[in-house]
């Protein structure tokens, strides 16, 4: 239990002056900073915020320490050299919280900076955030030489920082940091069309909805954000599905070296080699996998190489994709299946490369019918996981495209079947066929690095596009 404070024992913190002067010369700008936290406080020593350390390191080009960073319980100092532009140096100051009562940043004031030569960033402590008693927060201070092409005539700058810290209330919890896509604050949402908080997966965002403002051009082409990743990366899927095929040929896996299917002219619903044995999540199918799907061999030479523009593989990174079993629960009923279950079974088993698959959560959690609560419901239903932008046809008459995702089933049976997006009429569901079948198609997914940068609204008119 934290010990609460009188009146007059609240005191606030003060972060004080950061005074920067910029001298600047011919070829090189000589670049002073002096980040002080001071203040005044009549709380007891229970109360005991101060600086534990600071660190530089160079971000880009040739920076240098002019002086080797210091620091004491209220003040630290750096100096910076910057030789030319685009040489940045970064400087991380730990802030240390060595009492027992927890501290609340009320706010912070960082100005606008109006020298074009010299770039400012603070970051790394937001306001409202929680600096929890004998725990640290990293205030993060960054200088650039801009990329000016003359010597600038401002050959000054000040940058003042405010830091006010408070007792922080009993039970304050945090407020949420806002949401981003590609560097862009996009509102979240709690009903219809738009971004969610991934209710299944902390730290991850997913848009959900019929027509969400999820669109962008990659590689040319028109593709849907699926995700923010909790790791910073983006899951996106082409909007379009490419030419039917089979998920995975007819005898392109036989059973001397492949166990979990058994009869090759259906293929095997899995996608990629695994280590070890391959099971069902009850376990009821297993064996083993040695051997990669053809849909996964194609979506990665034949379509990675000659389908994928050069400017659109430097986008994309190598990412881990899930691939175990959905289980289809076929004895115990929908009602004992769930959302959380069918991402269970697909982690189970991870392949790491570049363009995968739709997962089947994916798309029933694309979904804002509460009645889509599972794949067996899906399954056993017909519109229950509609109101989804991943099973829109749009002007197709029907749509059928391959997750990446193995099908299996509670009572046990043949493993060559693998899920699909199935969407004719009025129909709109997850369902599974022979993986031999070639009338469906791939929709490709890949995933973009942590820090792509987006421009654009999301719309179709006007879709996120990457700055190169």
């Amino acid at each position: 239990m934290h010990k609460r404070l009188n009146k007059t024992q609240r005191n606030y913190i003060i972060a004080g002056l950061c005074m920067i002067l910029v001298i600047m010369g011919v070829g090189y700008a000589a670049f002073q900073t002096q980040l002080k936290i001071s203040g005044t406080s009549n709380i007891t020593s229970n109360w005991n915020v101060k600086i534990t350390n600071i660190e530089s390191k160079v971000l880009s080009g040739a920076p240098t320490d002019a002086e080797t960073p210091s620091y004491t319980d209220t003040t630290a100092t750096f100096k910076t050299r910057l030789t030319s532009p685009g040489d940045t140096m970064q400087y991380d100051v730990t802030v240390s919280n060595e009492g027992d009562i927890d501290a609340k940043l009320d706010k912070i004031t960082v100005p606008e900076n109006t020298n074009p030569a010299i770039g400012f960033e603070v970051s790394g402590i937001k306001e409202g955030s929680l600096l929890e008693a004998r725990q640290t927060a990293i205030l993060t201070v960054t200088v650039k030489y801009n990329d000016v092409t003359e010597q600038p005539d401002d050959l000054t700058a000040d940058l003042e920082v405010t830091l006010d810290y408070s007792q922080a209330p009993e039970g304050y919890v945090p407020p949420a940091p806002p949401a981003t896509i590609g560097g862009q604050k996009v509102e979240l949402v709690e009903s219809g069309d738009g971004l969610y908080e991934d209710s299944y997966e902390a730290g991850r965002l997913i848009y959900r909805g019929q027509n969400p403002n999820n669109y962008i051009t990659f590689n040319n082409e028109t593709w849907r954000i699926v995700a923010k990743e909790a790791d910073g990366t983006y899951k996106i899927i082409r909007n379009e599905t490419l030419s039917n095929r089979a998920y995975d040929a007819a005898n392109h896996r036989s059973t001397a070296n492949n166990t979990y299917c058994t009869n090759p002219r259906n293929g095997c619903g899995v996608y990629a080699a695994v280590d070890g044995e391959f099971s069902s999540p009850s376990g009821s199918q297993k064996g083993t996998v040695t051997e990669d799907s053809s849909i996964k061999i194609y979506l990665n030479e034949d379509y990675y190489t000659n389908n994928i523009n050069e400017t659109a593989k430097e986008q994309m990174t190598s990412h881990i994709f899930n691939i175990g079993a959905v289980e289809r629960l076929d004895e115990s009923g929908a009602e004992a299946d769930s959302i959380a279950k069918n991402i269970a079974g697909e982690k189970m088993y991870q392949w790491t490369g570049n363009v995968g698959l739709a997962n089947v959560s994916d798309i029933l959690k694309a979904s804002t019918n509460p009645l889509c609560t599972s794949a067996t419901t899906s399954y056993n239903g017909t519109n229950e996981c509609n109101s989804n932008y991943l099973l829109d046809r749009g002007t197709a008459s029907e749509l059928y495209y391959w997750t990446i995702n193995a099908h299996s089933r509670e009572s046990g049976g043949p493993s060559s079947f693998a899920w699909f997006g199935n969407v004719h009429n009025s129909y709109a569901a997850v369902y599974y066929n022979s993986a031999s079948v070639s009338f469906f198609a791939p929709r490709p997914v890949i995933f973009l690095k942590s820090d792509t940068t987006l421009t654009g609204l999301g719309t179709k008119e006007s879709p996120f596009t990457i700055v190169e």
